[in-house]
């Protein structure tokens, strides 16, 4: 059942100036992320400053639309379905029409929120429990509390807007049938999620406090900031504290980053505007603009955020959060011509003085590019202590070369057996990509738009991963809470030249028994069209394994130097568990030495060359097995499959020649990297040869040991002594 409403109302302007008391002083509302004074220089501002107008603009078009339709407020309803996002819609609609009423005065958009709130006050209270949870934990409007918190954040802004404007009994009302019960739900009913160090506990505080704020209740207040106990170990500032690394680095990964920087960014700028006294965005450091910078640096060259965790390949940072961080980061830290670029490809600024200063600040700069970001190593955990996140970055723009290692913790709730997984962009491509979550957001009917069964039975698991899988089996034996216990190790990171770019990781925590080494270089030469990544895994263990080594790709086939037999009439499983079941093995081929595998991804053509250890077997497969439902993607994927005790797993990924369908023109199909050899290694470390055509000689040193970037490396292989101080040297002839 939906109840609609259509408003018909007189429409008033008024001066924004009179507004003011009588003495002269502003009213205490707005106050949350936008005031009366801010308002007018806003308003000022639009004839001098395009990209504010452009956005002003946006948002009076929104809003002008929402108060001329007819008012929705339907009962509860499936995930994703219409019930469901149109309650999504009603709080941005008011919100939208909160901030219009304080920019222009016009009483047509404080009526508009009034008479929305006045019909969530008649429904609010008449609700229990959403029929539709699902086992998570239920709000009234929705079928999680967590949505219900979006909710609530949101419409207490548009509250804070009319709230000079509401008679004194209806501020009563929505606070008595509204706002307090959704305190009561969210910060006693549900206290231990409240506190719960997560992306739902930093939306149900922020909410807490923006209401509390918006009402003046500083009970509320106080309990979002320190939790339900008032003791710290809880609430706002926990969340923030402990959800980030010393650099910034969000435990969740990139895409839940971009989803808690919106209620983090919210209330930090509600407490500041509120509150001073606090300096909320010197906290830890300045950590809130290390969060920020971490969350827009963990991008791919098209901005699209890394898919690591449970996480859409596509969310990149248009998203709403990161608009908003943008200008507010601009305000409070100071001027970055890197923000700049976020607002040239974001296309607008937020609509308050935050957003006013960067639209003044683009305005002025003569010409404005999109922001390049360089190599990083973030690490994890809030002491810094939990492995960490790589990026390897060469070029510039969206045709930027990016390779990127996790080695950090495992992530909550949303992590998955991951460590040591790398991802690979090039020439505009996900060229060695992440499966990211299995979901389909916000489609009803396919479960409701939450996490499918197969996002367990497949996407977390390890051999959904670019990395090692030992006898078949995901990392911890996919036991969430073993892996939340345990994390992956950084041994090195140098990125001192350009050229030459190197990380390194290690775990003996992952696979009982099996101590794990992965060293990634990106590397440049003049005799190659584009930067090439060189993987070095090694492996120790106590007893012989199956060792997988799964490389998930996109794009054809387009050559390879061994022959393979296809499964073309019928096709089985590769296997009956830990993601395996969901991998349709397409052919196979055993090789004995160097296996190169070229195919083709967009313009560029990918050649992969690996070393295998003398009698090895290369599988093709294809995901969709065990899937009756269709709700897999059909991505790709080949793994190098060996058995073992002590080993390295030693291969190059070369980008090059060009491809055009519509010119029917192909150049440089073969790589010019001919030659993969390990020479050896040891507990002192690593040595590695390439070899191709143009003369190409490479000789790759690693140390295996603790790393000292000051220590000196000998080590005897087949003959031959090589030596090198620091965690690794590249001779290249």
């Amino acid at each position: 059942m939906i109840k609609t409403i259509h408003i018909v109302v007189f429409v008033s302007f008024l001066i924004l100036g009179c507004s003011q008391d009588q003495e002269g002083k502003l009213p205490a509302h707005p106050s949350l992320s936008l005031s009366v004074s801010e308002a007018q220089e806003v308003v000022a501002g639009l004839e001098k400053y395009p990209l504010l107008a452009s956005s002003y603009q946006e948002l009076k078009g929104a809003a002008d639309g929402a108060i001329s339709a007819d008012i929705e407020v339907p009962l509860p309803g499936e995930a994703g379905g219409y019930a469901h996002e149109k309650h999504k819609q009603n709080y941005r609609d008011m919100k939208n029409a909160g901030y219009l009423f304080t920019f222009t005065g016009d009483t047509a958009y404080a009526f508009f929120v009034k008479t929305m709130l006045d019909e969530y006050a008649l429904l609010y209270p008449t609700l229990g429990p959403h029929p539709l949870s699902a086992k998570q934990k239920p709000g009234r409007l929705f079928h999680q509390v967590l949505n219900e918190s979006v909710w609530l954040l949101n419409t207490a802004q548009a509250y804070d807007c009319v709230y000079e404007w509401l008679k004194p009994e209806d501020r009563q009302k929505y606070e008595d049938n509204i706002f307090n019960p959704m305190v009561e739900l969210f910060s006693v009913k549900y206290a231990e999620a409240h506190d719960q160090i997560h992306n739902h506990g930093m939306w149900a505080s922020a909410s807490v406090g923006m209401i509390g704020l918006a009402m003046g209740n500083d009970e509320y207040v106080e309990r979002a900031i320190f939790g339900t106990k008032n003791n710290g170990t809880g609430g706002f500032l926990a969340q923030v504290e402990h959800l980030f690394s010393p650099d910034g680095y969000y435990m969740e990964g990139a895409y839940y980053v971009r989803y808690a920087i919106r209620p983090l960014l919210f209330f930090a700028e509600a407490l500041e505007r509120n509150r001073p006294y606090m300096k909320i965005y010197e906290f830890k450091d300045e950590i809130i603009k290390k969060a920020f910078y971490s969350m827009v640096q963990m991008t791919s060259p098209s901005g699209e955020f890394f898919p690591i965790n449970d996480a859409s390949v596509s969310m990149n940072i248009l998203a709403p959060g990161v608009l908003y961080g943008t200008s507010v980061i601009f305000d409070r830290y100071g001027f970055d011509k890197n923000l700049l670029g976020l607002a040239k490809i974001q296309g607008e600024v937020y609509p308050n003085g935050a957003g006013l200063k960067l639209a003044q600040a683009y305005a002025q700069e003569p010409e404005v590019t999109e922001p390049s970001w360089s190599s990083i190593e973030f690490v994890d955990g809030d002491d810094g202590t939990h492995g960490g996140f790589g990026i390897l970055r060469s070029g510039e723009g969206k045709d930027q070369t990016v390779l990127a290692m996790k080695y950090g913790g495992h992530g909550l709730g949303h992590g998955h057996f991951d460590k040591l997984h790398f991802m690979f962009y090039d020439g505009g491509e996900d060229v060695v990509p992440d499966y990211g979550y299995a979901r389909w957001v916000n489609i009803e009917t396919k479960y409701g738009g939450r996490y499918l069964p197969e996002n367990n039975s497949y996407a977390k698991q390890t051999i959904a991963h670019n990395t090692l899988v030992i006898d078949g089996k995901s990392q911890n034996d996919g036991n969430r809470k073993a892996a939340d216990k345990v994390h992956a190790s950084r041994h090195f990171f140098d990125v001192s030249n350009p050229e030459i770019q190197v990380m390194s990781a290690t775990t003996d925590v992952h696979y009982d028994g099996t101590s794990l080494q992965r060293t990634m270089l990106l590397i440049e030469d003049q005799r190659l069209e584009y930067p090439v990544v060189l993987d070095i895994y090694r492996v120790e263990s106590e007893k012989k394994h199956q060792y997988d080594m799964p490389i998930h790709y996109k794009g054809y086939i387009m050559n390879t130097n061994f022959e393979y037999a296809g499964d073309s009439q019928v096709q089985k499983p590769l296997g009956t568990s830990s993601g395996y079941e969901h991998i349709w093995k397409t052919a196979g081929a055993t090789v004995t030495s160097d296996a190169m595998i070229t195919w083709l991804d967009g313009h560029r053509y990918y050649s992969y060359i690996t070393d295998v250890p003398s009698k090895s077997e290369i599988l093709f497969g294809m995901t969709g097995a065990n899937d009756p439902n269709f709700n897999l993607r059909n991505e790709p994927v080949f793994i190098t499959r060996t058995s073992g005790k002590d080993m390295v797993f030693a291969s190059i990924l070369e980008p090059h020649g060009y491809y055009s369908l519509a010119e029917e023109s192909s150049i440089s199909v073969h790589p010019t990297i001919q030659e993969l050899r390990v020479v050896g290694h040891s507990d002192e470390g690593t040595v590695v040869e390439v070899l191709g055509a143009k003369d190409l000689h490479w000789t790759i040193m690693i140390n295996n040991a603790v790393a000292d970037a000051d220590a000196e490396h000998t080590v005897d292989f087949s003959g031959e002594t090589y030596s090198w101080k620091g965690n690794f040297k590249v001779i290249q002839k």
